[in-house]
């Protein structure tokens, strides 16, 4: 019993270990502390909290619906539960993590902080979808590494790449907004899509294609947003090689 216990902790934890793996490859050339990208998973755990805090009242208050029997109630259930609650609370630990950071010197570094914040939040989430699953659990855990947690990861990359743009002074008031305004509708549609699937009889087919289109799409742009971070960390230190 106890061995299987791990088991599904371990299924749960991995597709964020991945994930966290390949970032942090892109950042091999000049890496973070250990010590501060650990504090950025911690405090992606800590947001998983304190969305709570934000989400709580809007549903109490009768802002947003607490459950949805269709796609309007869905798409309002996952902007104001899911979607706004969540990228608020973690682009305010992202804050709280780099706003004294002596070691947030190169634009790639928005991205890897805000996917340990992300990747924190998205594992400890798993974590719980998975073990509520009982016997489904396999079939839970395979299902949210493909589609949720990379999701997660897609959402902070687009916070992290808008919050670097702003920190380096690139159209700041422009990408202030867009650091926490990309995760959020990016959150929004995919939640959407996949509360609108529950609720809508003889759409399941298509509202699952819509799900992997988008996430392809997201995918493709946040690969490009990497990219174009890399390089642009690569041609500063090209023009100053003793950065």
């Amino acid at each position: 019993m106890q061995t299987a216990s791990y088991l599904v902790l371990a299924a749960a934890l991995l597709p964020a270990v991945v994930l966290m793996i390949l970032i942090l490859i892109r950042d091999k050339e000049h890496p973070e502390p250990v010590q501060w990208l650990a504090r950025g998973v911690f405090f992606g755990v800590l947001s998983a909290v304190g969305s709570g805090f934000i989400s709580t009242p809007l549903m109490a208050s009768g802002l947003v619906p607490t459950s949805y029997s269709n796609v309007f109630e869905a798409i309002a259930h996952s902007f104001g539960v899911a979607a706004v609650p969540e990228e608020t609370a973690k682009l305010f630990f992202l804050w709280l993590l780099l706003r004294k950071n002596p070691h947030f010197d190169e634009y790639l570094d928005g991205i890897v902080y805000a996917v340990c914040i992300g990747l924190g939040f998205a594992a400890i989430e798993n974590v719980g979808y998975v073990l509520d699953a009982g016997e489904a659990w396999m079939a839970t855990a395979v299902m949210r590494a493909l589609l949720a947690v990379p999701a997660h990861f897609f959402f902070a990359v687009l916070m992290g790449y808008y919050y670097s743009l702003a920190h380096f002074g690139h159209n700041r008031s422009r990408n202030l907004f867009l650091m926490w305004a990309a995760p959020v509708l990016a959150h929004g549609i995919y939640d959407a899509i996949a509360m609108s699937q529950e609720v809508s009889a003889g759409m399941e087919v298509a509202f699952g294609v819509a799900i992997l289109l988008f996430c392809n799409e997201l995918r493709k742009l946040c690969t490009r947003h990497i990219r174009e971070l890399t390089q642009a960390d690569q041609d500063h230190y090209q023009k100053n090689p003793k950065a």
